[in-house]
C-alpha cells in the first residue's frame, strides 16, 4: 500500500492554474484533463496552490477527493477567472486559530490594531493617530483612488474609475477588466494561503458580510505592488490586446512569482493577527481532544493530515 500524500508547503507551490472546456479526472492515479477528443493532459495537483475551474469543465468525485488530500484549493469561477460561484476547501478552519481570529475581530480595541497593522502594511507608514476603522478606511479610499490615477497616469491608460456591473461582463471597459481579472488571481490565491494557514475567510477585519472577506482584507495589502501595475500595463497597450483576460492571468502569475509572495502571504496574516496583541483562547477544561493523534504533516497547519 502506498503512504498517504503529504501536503506541500504553500511557498513552495505554483500560484494558480486556469482550467476550462474539459473533464478532469483522476486515470492511471495521475490528474488530467480530457478534452472532447480524448486527449490527456496532466496537472501537477500537488504543486499547484489553487486550480481555478471556468465554465465548461467538469469535475469527477476521485479529483475532488485528490484536491482535498494534496491540500490545492479548487475555486468554480466565471469566464476570464471573475465571478466566484464556489470553492472546495484544501483543508479549512483549525478550532484553535478559527477562535483566535474571531476573539480578534469581536474585540474592538484589538480590531483597530490589526486594521491599522494593514493599512501600515499597505501603505508603508504609520496611520493618522485617534482614528477608528470608519475614518481609516475612508482615508484607504480617497488614497486608493489616487493609486488609481497615477497608474492609469504612468501607463497611458483612460481612466474613467472603478466602475463595473459585476453581472455582466461585457459592460466594463478594458481597464475595469484588466483589474477583475487581475484581482481574481489575487483572491485566488490569497484563499489558498489563508486556509492553508488554517484560518476562516469570512472573518474580516475591515471588510464583512462576504464569504471572503478576509481574503479581501490581506490580498488589498499587496494588490498593489503585484496585480494592479500588471493589469494598467496591459489595459494601457497599443493595439489592445485581442484576449486581455489571458494576458493579464500570464501576467499576474509572473508577478506572483518574481515576487516570491506564496512564501510571503501566511507569515504576514500572522504578523496581521499578531498586531492585535491577543493570545489564542486555552482549550476549555472539560473538551476532549482527539482519541486518536494526528499524524506529522509536512504541510501548512490548515492542511488536512
Amino acid at each position: 500500500m502506498l503512504d498517504p500524500l503529504k501536503p506541500i508547503q504553500i511557498k513552495e507551490r505554483l500560484s494558480l492554474l486556469f482550467v476550462e472546456r474539459g473533464e478532469i479526472d483522476v486515470l492511471d492515479g495521475a490528474f488530467v484533463l480530457v478534452d472532447k477528443t480524448g486527449v490527456r493532459t496532466h496537472i501537477p495537483l500537488g504543486g499547484v496552490a489553487c486550480l481555478m475551474l471556468e465554465p465548461g469543465t467538469r469535475l469527477s468525485h476521485a479529483a475532488a477527493k485528490l484536491a482535498a488530500e494534496v491540500g490545492t484549493l479548487l475555486i468554480w469561477c466565471g469566464e476570464g477567472g471573475v465571478r466566484f460561484y464556489s470553492a472546495g476547501q484544501p483543508g479549512g478552519a483549525r478550532s484553535d486559530k478559527l477562535l483566535y481570529q474571531a476573539k480578534l475581530a469581536l474585540d474592538d480595541t484589538a480590531r483597530l490594531k490589526v486594521v491599522r497593522k494593514m493599512y501600515e502594511m499597505r501603505f508603508k507608514e504609520e496611520p493618522p493617530a485617534k482614528r477608528s476603522v470608519e475614518q481609516l478606511r475612508g482615508i484607504e479610499g480617497v488614497r486608493v483612488r489616487q493609486t488609481y490615477d497615477l497608474l492609469a497616469r504612468q501607463y497611458g491608460v483612460v481612466w474613467k474609475g472603478r466602475n463595473y456591473d459585476y453581472t455582466e461582463w461585457n459592460s466594463g471597459d478594458l481597464p475595469n477588466k484588466c483589474l477583475s481579472s487581475a484581482t481574481a488571481c489575487l483572491y485566488g490565491v490569497t484563499e489558498a494561503a489563508v486556509l492553508a494557514a488554517g484560518y476562516a475567510p469570512a472573518i474580516g477585519f475591515i471588510h464583512t458580510g462576504k464569504p471572503l472577506s478576509f481574503v479581501y482584507d490581506i490580498a488589498d495589502i499587496v494588490k498593489f505592488e503585484t496585480v494592479v501595475p500588471a493589469a494598467f500595463k496591459i489595459a494601457g497597450r497599443t493595439p489592445a490586446p485581442s484576449n486581455p483576460e489571458r494576458e493579464v492571468r500570464l501576467a499576474c502569475r509572473d508577478v506572483f512569482r518574481r515576487s516570491n509572495l506564496l512564501e510571503k502571504l501566511i507569515p504576514m496574516i500572522e504578523e496581521v493577527l499578531s498586531a492585535g496583541e491577543m493570545t489564542p483562547p486555552a482549550p476549555a477544561p472539560e473538551a476532549v481532544g482527539p482519541a486518536i493523534p494526528n499524524p506529522e504533516n509536512i504541510g501548512d497547519a490548515g492542511h488536512r493530515g
